[in-house]
């Protein structure tokens, strides 16, 4: 949670690059575990 709030202080920018970044790791965590569900389905 300290990391949280430590973000939420940043800069615009730099924030926005956080967030974007944590967007990119959870889509790809999200395609993954789409894509393995679904070849096990086959």
């Amino acid at each position: 949670m300290e990391q949280v709030k430590l973000i939420a202080e940043l800069e615009e920018e730099k924030k926005n690059m956080v967030f974007k970044m944590i967007d990119t790791f959870l889509t790809k965590k999200k395609f993954k575990d789409f894509f393995q569900k679904n070849i096990a389905a086959l």
